[in-house]
């Protein structure tokens, strides 16, 4: 009751509507109670929130509203502003709004259930603010922080409309939106400070201090870096999916491991099976090591059998052995950019498609990495290659176009990939034997030839992105997992405990 309490006083705030005759032809949308107990890393409750929502699937396009798109940032894109940050000394902050959402358009709403209005029961609520529930909330509300942040003086971002800078004098600040979460941070603290007093003022916000826990991502910032993982996340699911107890595996997929349609074998509840990939696809965003794993039972997802269920058992047991695995962003690290791209040629064995690994790294940190499976049939290692640094190529060109929005500017970019893919993208001579390749494709060879890129020959031993490509035995996973990547040079470590205790990959 204090909860409900507490949002329906943020509303009288905030003016967020009016209670009123219902005009004719009214069709008002109803109204319901959301509750939750808002969690921090170690699991406690710290806050009991009652958020009044909407029934927005009652709206009808072109009648209740027009556009709904938001910008969202990617992940790849908070990676990289914590590696930014890391490596600049930034302490980020994060803030999230308490208040509705504004709305520029006619919304009726029915009174909230248990709290009716005794002498009006009759009227409905116009909303001058949308709410949570609305197909056109967070795009309202993604407009009005827009609007307010570039009066403000910030630029937006020429490739990330979510990202936002604001340069005074020497000091930077970086806003990042994820919808009515913001993560903020600069170079001077009275500069951050100025900014989180501007935004309680004109919004309702919670300052929550020092960023700790972001989309189910537990972040630990520090005088040496900082360490992103999902300890919590990765416990809750093993929980919930009862493998706690299961004997710990030492690699997310055996190297005996083909998986197939296997249509003779026995079929599994497909609910479950898909709850369990759904659980680790989002396990990914800080677990690169268990993305070809993850993604190849993804595919037997419409049509689970006992097979595929065993492997994606054998990852959540892999999870019980490195439940505090994470990503380490070293505040030593020059910021330069480097990737890595290999490719399995032929290794799906339905219909012999080649699975594309690759990863970026920003300095030290890795911020980006793919394992997916390529559209078409490579008739060869090289073109299945050749098809995979493209890829890569294309991931470089919007961290570049990003990175240049933090004053980051870069010449050539180090892509370690094989001797064949590289030869194809520099010697045109061999032009001939590549015309049937897909010439979207061939941009590779353009932007080689600009010098936006410059590709590098790696030994395979080397090769990071063979994590990302196909099972390994276990010398070869752990020592790919524990590579260090130093300024210019690439050079073996082992994997340690870092500074909060806790193991990193990838360092």
């Amino acid at each position: 009751m204090n909860a409900m309490h507490e949002e329906l006083e943020n509303f009288e705030r905030n003016h967020v509507w009016d209670l009123v005759e219902p005009p004719p032809n009214c069709r008002p949308i109803g109204t319901k109670w959301v509750f939750m107990n808002k969690q921090g890393e170690d699991g406690m409750v710290v806050r009991n929130k009652a958020r009044l929502v909407a029934q927005g699937f009652c709206q009808k396009e072109g009648i209740d509203y027009e556009e709904t798109f938001a910008p969202v940032a990617r992940l790849e894109a908070i990676r990289i502003l914590l590696a930014f940050a890391a490596s600049k000394g930034f302490k980020l902050q994060q803030m999230d709004v308490k208040s509705a959402f504004l709305n520029e358009e006619k919304v009726y709403v029915r009174q909230p259930p248990s709290f009716e209005s005794a002498k009006f029961l009759d009227r409905v609520y116009k909303l001058r603010k949308a709410l949570y529930g609305l197909k056109q909330a967070p795009r309202a509300w993604y407009a009005r922080l827009k609007s307010f942040l570039l009066k403000s003086g910030f630029v937006m971002g020429s490739v990330d409309k979510t990202l936002f800078l604001l340069s005074r004098g020497g000091d930077t600040l970086i806003v990042q939106i994820y919808v009515d979460d913001i993560i903020f941070g600069g170079s001077s603290h009275a500069l951050v400070s100025s900014f989180a007093e501007r935004m309680s003022r004109k919004f309702e916000m919670s300052l929550m201090g020092e960023l700790q826990f972001f989309l189910g991502l537990q972040i630990k910032q520090g005088p040496e870096g900082t360490f992103v993982h999902q300890a919590k996340y990765t416990r809750d699911i093993l929980k919930r999916f009862e493998m706690g107890d299961s004997k710990p595996m030492t690699t997310p997929m055996s190297t005996n491991t083909a998986l197939d349609a296997d249509e003779d074998g026995e079929a599994v509840d497909q609910k479950e099976f898909r709850g369990m990939i759904g659980s680790l696809l989002y396990l990914t965003a800080t677990k690169p090591d268990i993305q070809f794993a993850v993604c190849l039972c993804a595919h037997y997802q419409a049509s689970p059998r006992i097979s595929h269920r065993q492997a994606v058992k054998r990852i959540f047991r892999y999870l019980k052995f490195t439940p505090e695995l994470g990503l380490w962003y070293s505040s030593g690290s020059s910021l330069f950019l480097r990737g890595f791209s290999d490719a399995d040629h032929a290794g799906c064995r339905i219909d012999r498609k080649s699975t594309s690994g690759t990863c970026q790294l920003l300095g030290t940190s890795l911020v980006s990495w793919s394992s997916r499976k390529q559209a078409s049939v490579s008739l060869s290692t090289t073109e299945a290659e050749y098809i995979a640094v493209a890829s890569c190529c294309s991931q470089f060109l919007w961290m570049k176009a990003t990175l240049s929005d933090f004053g980051l500017r870069f010449g050539k970019i180090s892509l370690l990939d094989s001797t064949s893919a590289i030869y194809v993208a520099k010697n045109p001579v061999l032009h001939s034997r590549t015309k049937h390749i897909d010439v979207r494709f061939h941009f590779l060879k353009d932007h080689y030839e600009k010098e936006d890129i410059d590709l590098v020959h790696v030994a395979s031993e080397n090769q990071l992105a063979d994590i990302f490509t196909k099972p390994l035995e276990f010398g070869a996973f752990v020592r790919l997992r524990g590579w260090r990547c130093v300024d210019n040079a690439l050079i073996k470590g082992e994997i340690e405990s870092q500074w909060i205790g806790l193991i990193a990959l990838l360092v």
